[in-house]
C-alpha cells in the first residue's frame, strides 16, 4: 500500500479497485473493437476483389470469348477450336491473378492480438491475487448460515 492509500478505508480501497478494474475492462473492449474494425476493412477489400474476379470470370467469358475466338481464328488463321482454347486460357489466367489478389488481401486479416495479450496479462495478474478468508457468521444455535 502506498503512503497516499494509508488513510483510506477498506471500502474506499475496494471501490477504487473496482472502478479501476471496470475502466480496464472498458479499455480492453474498446481496443478489441478497434482491432476488429481494421480486420473487417481488410476483409471487405478482399471480398470486393474476389467478387469482381468472380463477376469477370462468369459474365465476361461468355460475352467476349466468341468474339475474341473468331478474331484469333481470322488473324492467325488457326482452327476455331484452337482459337477458343487460347481465349479460354487467357480468361483463366486473368481470373487466377484476381483470385491471388483476393487471397493476399484476406491474408492480411488478423485477430485482435493486442487485446488477447492484454486480457491474458490481466487474467494472470488477477489469478495471483488471493482473497482474504472471511469468517462464517454463526447463528444462535451454533450452525453456520
Amino acid at each position: 500500500m502506498s503512503a497516499a492509500d494509508e488513510g483510506r478505508s477498506l471500502g474506499e480501497l475496494v471501490a477504487s479497485a473496482t472502478a479501476e478494474l471496470s475502466a480496464l475492462m472498458h479499455d480492453e473492449i474498446a481496443l478489441a473493437k478497434a482491432e476488429l474494425q481494421v480486420g473487417v476493412k481488410k476483409a471487405t477489400k478482399g471480398s470486393a476483389a474476389g467478387l469482381v474476379g468472380a463477376f469477370l470470370a462468369l459474365s465476361a467469358v461468355p460475352l467476349f470469348s466468341f468474339a475474341l475466338a473468331f478474331w484469333v481464328r481470322n488473324w492467325w488463321d488457326v482452327p476455331l477450336a484452337l482459337a477458343c482454347t487460347i481465349v479460354g486460357g487467357v480468361y483463366v489466367v486473368l481470373a487466377g491473378v484476381l483470385f491471388l489478389l483476393a487471397k493476399r488481401k484476406f491474408g492480411g486479416v488478423s485477430g485482435p492480438e493486442r487485446s488477447m495479450k492484454s486480457a491474458k496479462e490481466t487474467a494472470s495478474v488477477l489469478s495471483s491475487v488471493k482473497p482474504h478468508p472471511r469468517p462464517v457468521p454463526m447463528d444462535k444455535a451454533g450452525s453456520s448460515t
